[in-house]
């Protein structure tokens, strides 16, 4: 099957693959966000909070809008040649920060980067290893091979930027954090990085699409949340991300301030290792290293889902403002199945499992997560081990930055750890592909498969919608690895996250359900 789609300038034209807010004349902005900044490179590590950044100053050849849907940045243009080739058209008129031309050799060296660079804690080579070939046209076209059909193309060209090769070519991550190589053709020029506090950007001139409308961008990294509302009050930024749940309703009726808010799909979830025989950090209840590790017991894992009291987190810690997960994805999503419910809590029920399984008397492990990087991620860790500790699974929590988290997560340093996963397109490919297919580098599977589950089953499911044009056909796929990995409990989901933000009168944001704060969905309203 050849499927076609060739979009026009007039889209760019309209704003929407950069924003739809026209310039109000000369203006800062300052935006509290909060997460801190891991590094600079935009190849490095494939979490949002790194993306985010890029996405200021590189561009892409697609990129999702705030509804999720695709629209052209830097291809005016593409289609199928064949059902292995995609084309894609540059559009013309683009520079880079330094004034050269991106061509289609920038294009194909910015896909062929994220396989050099070593000791990722999250690859971006997940989106470049279903490209078998590329064929470099003429200055402006280049043609992408695929071993197999691949429908999923552009999603996964929508989360490489595009470099200049002259400007960085050698380059390493070091060279990037120390300020090297931020040449883009993003909407913002990199000024400086002062690490744990701020980032500092101009407007870009010479930009090809709207022109942004903050002349300096400054986005300071207020990881603490009743500190990022305190910079807001203080009119010290005039948006901020992330607001907390327990201020919502009191920021809500500040006459001041102005809330957006929509469903994240982000899904918080715990990671449960399931290939070792011994696990670093399960103990018996007095605190000797156990000899088995009892995650890999099904019974266990289904003991630990029906312990944790889903609606009560929601509720409580989160005020509301979240959604009970018993899946991947939100309900209303593409790719979603139905009839999978959120799991009841039981707690008598997870004391009969853990003594089916052997454990009668439970037993103890460290539950890891970060401290700043999720909604009130520091405050679930505590009550998911207190809900554990009912069923007696003796937990201690130990929350750390999410630059120390990540890193030691990639590296498997734990039993049962707390994690998020965004998958920007909101589509299911990046979650089965990446969350619980088996881990293959080769294949660019299971790059943040951390517990290592693994079933061929799954593995095959995911194979076969890759390479499913017909829509349909395609989503009843994802719906069923789906399904097998959630009764498998592969991983075990707990909440999807709202996204809110909150910003000075006068000032509005498009909310995004990636949880993507991009200076130019904001606008001012003086």
């Amino acid at each position: 099957m050849k499927l076609k789609m060739v979009l026009p300038m007039a889209l760019a034209m309209l704003g929407i693959a950069c924003g739809i807010h026209a310039p109000a004349g000369a203006a800062d902005l300052a935006i509290g966000m909060g997460f801190d900044i891991a590094t600079l490179d935009p190849h490095f590590s494939n979490v949002t909070p790194n993306s985010v950044l890029a996405a200021h100053i590189f561009g892409r050849l697609v990129a999702f809008d705030s509804n999720r849907q695709l629209q052209p940045q830097l291809a005016e243009s593409w289609k199928n040649i064949d059902d292995l080739t995609w084309e894609f058209k540059l559009r013309r008129g683009v520079k880079f920060h330094d004034g050269s031309e991106p061509t289609a050799e920038d294009v194909a060296y910015s896909f062929d980067r994220p396989a050099t660079l070593v000791n990722s804690p999250s690859p971006f080579t997940m989106y470049t290893k279903a490209f078998a070939d590329k064929q470099i046209v003429d200055k402006y076209t280049i043609r992408f091979k695929t071993a197999a059909p691949y429908a999923l193309m552009l999603a996964d060209a929508a989360n490489i930027f595009i470099l200049s090769k002259k400007a960085t070519s050698g380059l390493s991550t070091e060279d990037f954090n120390a300020g090297k190589g931020m040449i883009g053709t993003g909407p913002y020029k990199f000024v400086q990085w002062q690490r744990g506090n701020r980032i500092e950007l101009v407007r870009n001139e010479a930009y090809w699409g709207t022109r942004p409308q903050w002349d300096k961008l400054t986005l300071r990294m207020i990881t603490n949340a009743p500190a990022r509302v305190a910079a807001l009050l203080a009119g010290d930024v005039q948006l901020i991300e992330g607001v907390p749940p327990a201020d919502i309703a009191k920021l809500k009726g500040n006459p001041d301030l102005r809330l957006y808010s929509t469903v994240s799909s982000r899904m918080i979830f715990l990671n449960l290792d399931q290939q070792r025989d011994v696990s670093p950090f399960i103990t018996d209840k007095l605190g000797q290293p156990l000899g088995k590790n009892p995650l890999k017991d099904y019974k266990v894992r289904l003991a630990i889902s029906k312990a944790i009291n889903r609606p009560a987190i929601v509720d409580k810690v989160m005020e509301g403002d979240a959604i009970a997960a018993g899946q991947l994805l939100p309900p209303g999503f593409y790719g979603t199945a139905p009839g999978l419910k959120v799991e009841t809590p039981d707690a008598e029920g997870a004391k009969k499992l853990l003594a089916e399984a052997g454990y009668p008397d439970g037993f103890g492990l460290t539950l890891h997560g970060t401290n700043d990087r999720y909604v009130n991620d520091a405050k679930i860790l505590q009550t998911i081990a207190q809900m554990l500790s009912r069923v007696g699974i003796s937990v201690k929590v130990d929350a750390m930055p999410l630059s120390v988290f990540f890193a030691r997560q990639n590296k498997l340093d734990f039993s049962m750890s707390m994690s998020g996963w965004g998958g920007g397109s909101g589509h299911p490919n990046t979650y089965l592909k990446g969350l619980v297919a088996s881990y293959n580098p080769p294949k660019g599977y299971g790059s943040n498969n951390i517990g290592r589950y693994s079933n061929p089953a799954v593995d095959a499911l995911v194979d076969q919608a890759f390479v499913t044009i017909d829509p349909v056909k395609q989503e009843q796929l994802w719906q069923q690895a789906t399904i097998i990995v959630i009764k498998q409990l592969g991983l075990v989901p707990l909440h999807y996250q709202m996204n809110v933000w909150a910003a000075r009168k006068g000032y509005s944001y498009t909310p995004r359900a990636d949880e993507w704060t991009l200076a130019y969905e904001a606008a001012s309203l003086k």
